[in-house]
C-alpha cells in the first residue's frame, strides 16, 4: 500500500536512471520489500512466516530441478534411481534430504501462517482475496506433495497412490472413469509415476505464480497487524527495509538451523520406513499412512464408516475430507465480527485454542491405525472441526463482546491512550 509519506524510489547512479526508464524493476524492488514499502510497526514474530514460506519454496524448487537431473521416471528405474542419487551423485544425499524434510518445514510453515490468519483475523476485509489466493496455494501444495511422495515408487508410495487416486472412483457415475483417467489404467504403473512427475515438477512454478499474485494483493490494502486496526498516521509505520528485512533475516537464521538439524542428523525422523522397500503390489503395508502433514485430512476422510441413506460411507469421506479445507474460503463472511484480532476478542480466543486442541488430536488419529478408540476420537474431532467454522464463529461473531480497541497502532506501541487518559483524570482531580 502506498502512503503519503512513503519513501520514493531516486536513483543517482546514470546507469540506474538509464535503467529506471527502460526497466524499472530495481524501483518495482524497492516498493515492494525496500524503504518504499511502509509496514505496520508492531508486527510480531507471527508476521514472519510468509518469509518463511517464500524461503521454503525457492529450496524445493532449487533442490527439486537437481533431483529431476537424475530422477528416471519410469516404474522400472524409478527406485533405484532414487537409490542412485543418494548413494552416486554428488552430495544427492544432501539434495534428497534437503527436498524430503523441505516439504516438511513448508507445511509447518504453512500450517503456522494459517493459524495465525485465524487468531488475528487476516482473513477480514479488505483482505479476502489475500486470504483467497493464499487457500488456492495450501491445495496447490497438498497436490503437489502427494505427487512427490509417490515418485522413490517404494511400498508407501504406490499403496498410497491407490488410496488417494481410489477416492475419486467414489465420485457417483464418473468416478470409476475418472479414477482410471487419473492413473492412465486400473492400478498405479508407468503412466501414473509419468503423470505425477510431470505434474510435480510444473505445480511449483504454478505455486511461484500464485504466490506473486498472493504478495501483489497483500500489498494493495498494507499488511494486517496484531491489533487489527488499519494504518492511521505516519507514526503507524516504518519502512519494510531496514527494519523487517532484519527481523526476517534472524527469523530465517533460526529456521536454518533447526531445518539443518533435521537434514544432516535425522533426516528420516519424518519419513516411513516402508518407503525404503521397492514398491510391491502384491503385498499391502500393515498400516498405510499419508505423510504427517495430511494426518488431519486423512482423519476426517477415515471416520465416516457407515453408509448414510444413498451415500456411501467412501463418499461422504471424500466430501468431509476437502470440505475441511473448502471451509476456509467462506471464512472471511462466515466471521461477522467488525473487530478483526483475536487479541480483543476474549471469546473468540477460547474457542480459537479449542480449534488448535482439536487439530492435533485429528493428526494424531490419522497418524494412528484405523481401530478403535482412533477411530471414534476422530469423528468426535471432526464433528467439532466442522461446528466450529459453521456454528460457532458465525455465532461468536455475533454475541461476543470485545474489548476496546486502540486509537491507532502507535498508541497500541506506546500507549498514548493511556497516558492521556491518566492526565486527563489527574487534571480532572486537581
Amino acid at each position: 500500500m502506498s502512503f503519503p509519506w512513503a519513501k520514493t524510489y531516486t536513483p543517482t547512479n546514470p546507469f540506474m536512471v538509464w535503467m529506471d526508464e527502460k526497466l524499472p524493476l530495481p524501483r518495482l524492488v524497492y516498493n515492494a520489500v525496500g524503504g518504499g514499502y511502509e509496514v505496520p510497526r508492531n508486527l510480531n514474530y507471527m508476521w514472519n512466516f510468509g518469509f518463511l514460506a517464500g524461503l521454503c519454496l525457492m529450496i524445493q524448487i532449487v533442490t527439486g530441478i537437481v533431483l529431476a537431473m537424475h530422477y528416471g521416471g519410469n516404474t522400472a528405474v524409478a527406485f533405484d534411481s532414487t537409490e542412485h542419487i543418494m548413494r552416486d551423485v554428488n552430495y544427492g544425499w544432501m539434495l534428497r534430504y534437503a527436498h524430503a524434510n523441505g516439504a516438511s518445514a513448508f507445511f509447518v510453515v504453512i500450517y503456522l501462517h494459517i493459524f495465525r490468519g485465524f487468531y488475528y483475523g487476516s482473513y477480514k476485509a479488505p483482505r479476502e482475496m489475500i486470504w483467497l489466493l493464499g487457500v488456492v496455494i495450501f491445495l496447490l501444495m497438498m497436490a503437489t506433495a502427494f505427487m512427490g511422495y509417490v515418485l522413490p515408487w517404494g511400498q508407501m508410495s504406490y499403496w498410497g497412490a491407490q488410496v488417494i487416486t481410489g477416492l475419486f472412483s467414489a465420485i457417483p457415475l464418473v468416478g470409476d472413469a475418472l479414477h482410471t483417467w487419473l492413473l492412465g489404467g486400473f492400478a498405479p504403473d508407468n503412466a501414473a509415476l509419468n503423470r505425477f512427475f510431470s505434474l510435480h515438477f510444473l505445480l511449483p512454478f504454478v505455486i511461484l505464480g500464485v504466490v506473486i499474485l498472493h504478495v501483489w494483493a497483500l500489498h494493495i490494502p498494507g499488511s494486517s497487524n496484531p491489533t487489527g486496526v488499519e494504518v492511521k498516521k505516519e507514526s503507524d509505520t516504518v519502512p519494510f527495509y531496514p527494519y523487517y528485512v532484519a527481523k526476517d533475516g534472524w527469523t530465517v537464521g533460526l529456521f536454518m538451523v533447526i531445518y539443518s538439524t533435521f537434514v544432516f542428523f535425522m533426516p528420516n525422523a519424518l519419513g516411513h520406513p516402508d518407503n525404503y522397500i521397492p514398491a510391491n503390489p502384491m503385498q499391502t503395508p500393515a498400516h498405510i499412512v499419508p505423510e504427517w502433514y495430511f494426518w488431519p485430512f486423512y482423519a476426517i476422510l477415515r471416520s465416516f464408516t457407515q453408509d448414510f441413506l444413498f451415500f456411501p460411507a467412501k463418499l461422504l469421506g471424500v466430501l468431509a475430507m476437502f470440505a475441511a479445507i473448502l471451509v476456509w474460503f467462506f471464512l472471511p463472511w462466515l466471521d461477522k465480527s467488525p473487530v478483526r484480532s483475536g487479541g480483543y476478542r476474549p471469546l473468540y480466543r477460547k474457542f480459537f485454542w479449542v480449534l488448535v486442541i482439536d487439530v492435533i488430536i485429528l493428526g494424531y488419529c490419522g497418524g494412528s491405525p484405523a481401530e478403535q478408540p482412533y477411530v471414534l476420537v476422530a469423528q468426535l474431532a471432526s464433528i467439532y472441526y466442522f461446528l466450529h467454522f459453521l456454528v460457532i464463529v458465525p455465532i461468536v461473531s455475533s454475541i461476543e463482546r470485545p474489548d476496546p480497541l486502540p486509537f491507532s497502532i502507535t498508541d497500541a506501541v506506546l500507549g498514548h491512550d493511556n497516558a492521556e487518559t491518566g492526565a486527563a483524570a489527574a487534571a480532572t482531580k486537581a
